[in-house]
């Protein structure tokens, strides 16, 4: 269940234009830092998933996984999404405390 609310929140940050998705995206918002929130699916290439906990890491960005790349782009409506940028501090904080559950 908690899944599925979890996958709400980040659809209604999706409508509200406050998340980015795509690789290359995603590390231009945090170099930027105006990522406040990073979602790397476990299924993502190690060298993928390596680039991206580094630049977070890096710029004290905070990270997590989800399950698949599958959900993770069901959630905001797209096809597979490998790795997704949260952009508003609200639903970052929101998105961080249901996938601490």
């Amino acid at each position: 269940m908690k899944q599925e609310k979890w996958m709400s929140l980040l659809g209604l940050a999706n409508r509200a234009r406050k998340i980015i998705s795509g690789e290359e995206l995603v590390v231009k918002e945090i170099k930027n830092r105006r990522a406040k929130l990073v979602l790397i699916s476990k299924d993502a290439s190690s060298n993928t998933s390596k680039k991206i906990q580094d630049k977070c890491t890096y710029y004290d960005i905070p990270f997590h996984y989800v399950e698949s790349r599958e959900k993770l782009g069901n959630a905001i409506g797209k096809d597979e999404r490998v790795v997704v940028a949260i952009l508003e501090e609200g639903f970052a904080k929101k998105l961080s405390s249901m996938l601490d559950e």
